[in-house]
């Protein structure tokens, strides 16, 4: 009969919450902080309701009990950087997503790398970013909150602000109004656009704080410090945080001294600029995999030619930014590369220097903290929401065993179960 609950849930296009529950029996707990063995956690309807020894846990009532012999249990997986509304650049160029594909064409794309994101394992993003869609990241996050389609928990920015005259496709007549790909605004009309950003529906603020603007394309600061302590001043009166795009040193550092939570990429950062973020606690955000997919698009390949200078740098702010003990966050940039692929971000972390349990941390609990959600999710605790990944192996060693995946639950609801796992 349970076996029958569990295939219902998995099968019926209305996510409506009911009362349920799991009993799962993993080999080990990574409760996004450290790792645990011989326990077991139990789930009642949206809620982790606790986590104690296996043989001490015994369920009454109606529990589907799980087990699942060489897994482990980790919190739903969060994704730091994505766009939903993207598809890889190699199928279809950024200018023409922005200029070319309606908002409609999009969010029915949307949809589908919302799915796949979930059963990915990744029950949460922070979706940076429409670019070009207007607010059609709200919408969404509106039709997944309220059971339409499956996804993630969202984060999502909406516009997102640029300085005028420096960012969007170029090239074209000047009497041609071009779609630009977000909102640009300057001086004190950025506090109105901020409000006006807010009041539809963004969850957080981006801004560009630097683009590749420069006399010869080269990326350059786009914005004075007065005006990024303007936008940070003005998202705070809300409750809401900043997060900067920022490739270039004095970018970042006019960011930072601003007061932004995050600062996205930092391709070009130095170790005396880590050590500012450190001293003024703003996290990282690295998206190593986006640089990386690009410069395959244009055609490098990878282990055949010598690395583009472009992904040199990366590897070196990477590992400057971990000498400096930035706290880092994980996000690719996903939808520069495949929805669904979320995991590679997470590998190159490892490959480019981080431990594998220090990467899972990233994913889980310090994205929680950063992104002020976590007294929601990011960890297995008692009474936080019930996101959930199960896989089989031991990401803790191997970071890429996070494919393996088993399990999926977001709010308490089972979206994933693969054949061959045992409930009774």
């Amino acid at each position: 009969m349970k076996a029958l609950l569990v295939f219902v849930i998995l099968s019926v296009p209305c996510y409506a919450q009911k009362e349920t529950g799991y009993l799962l029996q993993p080999d080990r707990v990574f409760d996004g902080e450290k790792l645990l063995t011989g326990v077991s956690v139990f789930v009642h309807n949206d809620k982790i309701v606790a986590i104690g020894p296996t043989a001490g846990m015994k369920p009454t009532g109606d529990v589907t009990v799980i087990k699942l012999p060489g897994c482990t249990l980790l919190p739903g997986l969060i994704e730091g950087h994505s766009h939903l509304l993207l598809h890889p650049y190699n199928e279809t160029s950024w200018n023409d997503q922005v200029m070319k594909e309606s908002d409609a064409y999009r969010v029915a794309r949307a949809t589908v790398h919302a799915s796949k994101t979930l059963m990915a394992g990744f029950t949460t993003v922070r979706d940076l970013g429409s670019e070009g869609a207007g607010y059609a990241d709200v919408g969404l996050k509106m039709a997944i909150e309220d059971g339409v389609i499956p996804g993630p928990r969202m984060i999502v920015a909406g516009r997102a602000i640029v300085a005028t005259g420096s960012y969007g496709p170029k090239g074209f007549d000047t009497d041609f109004t071009v779609m630009l790909g977000a909102e640009p605004a300057d001086g004190n009309n950025l506090m109105q656009v901020v409000r006006d950003q807010i009041g539809k529906g963004a969850d957080v603020v981006k801004v560009y704080a630097d683009y590749r603007w420069g006399i010869r394309d080269e990326a350059r600061p786009s914005f004075s410090i007065d005006e990024l302590k303007l936008i940070v001043e003005t998202a705070a009166s809300s409750g809401r945080s900043v997060v900067a795009h920022a490739s270039t040193a004095e970018g970042m550092r006019r960011a930072i001294m601003a007061g932004v939570s995050t600062i996205e990429h930092g391709d070009g950062g130095t170790l005396e600029i880590f050590q500012l973020m450190k001293e003024k606690g703003v996290a990282l955000c690295p998206t190593i995999s986006a640089g990386y997919a690009i410069a395959q698009y244009k055609g490098w390949q990878a282990g055949t030619l010598p690395e583009p200078d472009g992904v040199k740098q990366k590897r070196t702010s990477y590992q400057a930014a971990i000498q400096a003990e930035v706290k880092i966050c994980a996000g690719g940039d996903v939808g520069v590369f495949a929805h669904g692929d979320n995991v590679r971000e997470l590998e190159m972390m490892t490959e480019y220097g981080m431990m594998a349990d220090a990467v899972l941390r990233s994913a889980t609990s310090v994205n929680a903290d950063v992104f002020g959600i976590g007294n929601l999710t990011g960890r297995i605790k008692e009474n936080l929401k019930a996101d959930i990944l199960v896989v089989q192996g031991d990401p803790t060693k191997n970071i890429s065993d996070l494919r393996n995946v088993r399990v999926v639950l977001k709010d308490g609801i089972l979206y994933r179960n693969e054949p061959g796992i045992k409930t009774k």
